[in-house]
């Protein structure tokens, strides 16, 4: 299925992806309906960051079932998902999936823990001697892979740090390292293509004060090189790059709007545009966030209103609304396009 946005309903009495096909000029249309053969937790709004997430061949759709402990693998066709495996995360309450080159991990919030699967045909098989638990207290918000796919980071809201896992041909992960973050309540990050991590800091939910730091990975470190710039917004916890590397979008839960960074060749970080798109100003509820595999558009998930919102994408980074789409269920979670 390409050129399509995908979300997971979250529903306790039975999980689904929700799919909706992307026109040329970005509206989208639903297309229809596929079970995870899980459940959701129900919750209004899922603490979750990368809980619906495409390979990156775009061959296969990874979901989280964070109430039933499991997740799906769905492959992808021209005119529908077909279920390949439903089988347990390892953990509870699993929240955030990632892959790179068939290898999968994903992090299970409750007995916090970090477990590997490879994809085969038809379907996942556990990696050896995982899953690896997670320190107590961490509260994880995301996982996922450094773009050479030889280490996976997780930012911890519990500890305010962020920690690299290297990861060996076998898939197994080695000793962590763990750097304090630049600013409290790190959230979800996303990687430029020359390495740069950016990462979100909510300010635990503080009116005003959200920000968006940035590092680069060396030798098995992250350094910081922008500490918390901020948007002047509240609750920043999305973040996704355009492929080019040029910009990061981030969402801003409690005030509904999109804020755009510019992220310079030396991995800086500068604010140009807070409010570069605005669903509803003022309005709660704008999380999930991804771009188009093309990179024209962004879209993003509003829980509150049950909405889909859709920008067009300028070359200057600048974003034109494209259209909402509403319809989804109050318990809607997660985000990912082709």
């Amino acid at each position: 299925m390409s050129d399509n946005v995908y979300i997971q309903s979250n529903e306790p009495d039975g999980n689904r992806v929700l799919a909706f096909r992307r026109d040329p000029d970005g509206t989208l249309s639903q297309r229809g309906t596929f079970a995870t053969g899980g459940a959701g937790s129900g919750a209004p709004h899922l603490q979750s960051q990368g809980s619906v997430v495409l390979t990156r061949d775009g061959r296969h759709l990874l979901v989280t079932n964070a109430g039933s402990g499991d997740l799906s693998i769905f492959e992808t066709g021209e005119e529908a998902l077909t279920l390949l495996q439903t089988i347990p995360s390892g953990g509870g309450a699993p929240r955030s999936v990632t892959e790179h080159g068939g290898l999968v991990y994903v992090m299970n919030t409750e007995g916090p823990s970090l477990a590997g699967f490879r994809i085969q045909e038809g379907g996942l098989d556990p990696v050896p001697d995982t899953p690896r638990a997670l320190p107590d207290g961490s509260d994880p918000a995301q996982v996922g892979f450094i773009p050479d796919g030889s280490g996976i980071v997780v930012t911890n809201r519990g500890t305010d740090s962020i920690t690299l896992y290297p990861v060996d041909d076998s898939g197994r992960l080695g000793q962590p390292t763990e750097n304090p973050s630049s600013g409290p309540t790190p959230y979800g990050f996303a990687f430029g293509t020359n390495g740069t991590l950016v990462v979100t800091e909510a300010f635990g939910a503080q009116k005003g004060k959200a920000a968006a730091s940035s590092y680069v990975l060396g030798s098995g470190s992250i350094r910081p090189v922008s500490r918390s710039v901020g948007n002047g917004r509240s609750e920043i916890c999305w973040a996704v790059v355009t492929s080019e590397g040029r910009y990061a979008f981030t969402t801003n839960f409690a005030d509904g709007a999109v804020s755009r960074y510019a992220v310079n060749a030396d991995g800086s970080l500068s604010l140009e545009d807070a409010t570069a798109g605005i669903a509803v100003d003022g309005e709660t509820g704008l999380r999930d966030e991804d771009l188009s595999t093309d990179g024209r558009f962004i879209y993003v998930l509003n829980a509150d209103s049950r909405r889909i919102f859709g920008w067009a994408v300028g070359a200057d980074g600048r974003l034109s609304q494209v259209g909402a789409w509403d319809g989804l269920p109050a318990s809607a979670a997660g985000l990912a396009a082709s």
